[in-house]
């Protein structure tokens, strides 16, 4: 394999366990051709360990391993097995999970989801996109799919000047898959669906809000109906919102192939319905905001950050006390901290004082790899309107 040299500072980044090099911290690239598997070595010569090598990002090297490390069948096979391992030791009955997340799989450029008998995978690097067939062998082996789809439509991709496409790989589509999830089932469209197919990040949150949820619940941003699904087991009416006629639809055949009646679906958008539901003085004792991201990179945290303080002021006008509202952000770019500090600011500008009971985050199959931020980008809080407080 061709040596890349990277600085003091790219060294002492690898050092600290990140598995990124940017491309001002390359000193020397040798013959090294976008996509290739390199060595790294120190300003010394010393051997940092093995990575892929892009020619277009400004991430120029992604570290597969802390060795010299040929990147072949064997080690993709070896890597995914242990990440399949963990997953199905965490969800011996699951038959739907990300079974590769990335850098915190130590697999940087790859994501793996499990849907039954059908695989969704994103090569998100020049590297992973060119280990494309490793991979699929690997995975073939594993899981030995009937269907492997690629979700390459991530805007990431235009980073490593790699084209966006959503395609079959191997096996023939029959159209949607469906799968058991919490003990629902869901129809699951790999080629069309949010994401690769459903939000599988949400699993252990559709959970917990279930639990914590209570009364007359609305479910804004519904998508596949995630949230109103598994609220609709407590709450004795759910009224789920989506701006999305094709989410919707998903979300009705999620529901009848589970026998559930008591979710009414509506295509609206959001803000507007908030604002109109606050004018007419609708209540709800239940409200879930899953928004799409609102911050696409840090120069636009400033204006997420109004976007979600304004949407969280407008659904808290909804709830009395007692009242228990679910709000997420999928944004990397906001913090939890910032997060919960614009929902204080949101329950003052509504006068509704709020406690916090949970705080939670993606869930286990989406694992969060510390000195790692990037792979931290799910957050969800649930709040109470204050009990004891009169509107």
């Amino acid at each position: 394999m061709i040596r890349v040299e990277v600085t003091r500072r790219g060294a002492a980044r690898i050092a600290s366990g990140h598995p990124w090099v940017f491309r001002s911290d390359v000193a020397g690239t040798g013959e090294a051709a976008g996509g290739e598997a390199v060595v790294v070595v120190g300003p010394r010569g010393q051997v940092l360990g093995t990575a892929h090598y892009s020619g277009a990002s400004q991430i120029a090297l992604r570290m597969l391993s802390r060795k010299v490390a040929e990147p072949d069948l064997a080690f993709y096979r070896d890597r995914i097995g242990g990440a399949l391992a963990l997953r199905r030791r965490w969800y011996p009955d699951e038959e739907a999970y990300r079974v590769v997340h990335a850098e915190a799989d130590f697999l940087p450029g790859l994501v793996v989801d499990r849907y039954g008998p059908a695989v969704a995978v994103q090569f998100l690097s020049q590297g992973m996109d060119s280990a494309g067939p490793l991979i699929r062998a690997a995975l073939t082996e594993l899981l030995e799919p009937r269907l492997i789809v690629a979700r390459h439509d991530a805007a990431v991709r235009d980073l490593e000047k790699l084209p966006r496409e959503k395609r079959v790989l191997d096996g023939v589509s029959e159209g949607p898959v469906t799968v058991r999830m919490n003990g629902l089932l869901w129809r699951v469209d790999l080629l069309e669906g949010q994401k690769t197919g459903v939000y599988l990040d949400q699993r252990e949150n559709y959970m917990a809000a279930a639990r914590l949820a209570r009364g007359a619940a609305l479910d804004c941003f519904t998508s596949t109906g995630g949230f109103a699904l598994h609220l609709a087991r407590r709450c004795p009416s759910v009224e789920a919102v989506d701006s999305s006629a094709q989410a919707l639809a998903s979300a009705q055949a999620n529901a009848e192939a589970n026998g559930i009646t008591n979710v009414r679906f509506r295509e609206a958008d959001v803000f507007t319905l908030l604002a109109a539901y606050g004018t007419a003085r609708r209540s709800f004792d239940t409200v879930v905001l899953d928004p799409p991201g609102f911050a696409k990179s840090k120069g636009s945290v400033e204006a997420a950050l109004r976007g979600y303080r304004e949407i969280n002021q407008r659904a808290l006008r909804l709830l009395g006390p007692g009242g228990v509202l679910v709000t997420c952000s999928c944004s990397q770019a906001v913090s939890e901290a910032a997060l919960i500090e614009v929902l204080g600011q949101a329950g003052a500008d509504a006068g509704r004082p709020l406690r916090i009971l949970e705080r939670r985050t993606q869930g286990l199959d989406h694992p969060v790899l510390l000195g790692v931020p990037e792979t931290l980008y799910l957050k969800c809080v649930i709040a109470q309107v204050c009990p004891l407080y009169k509107v």
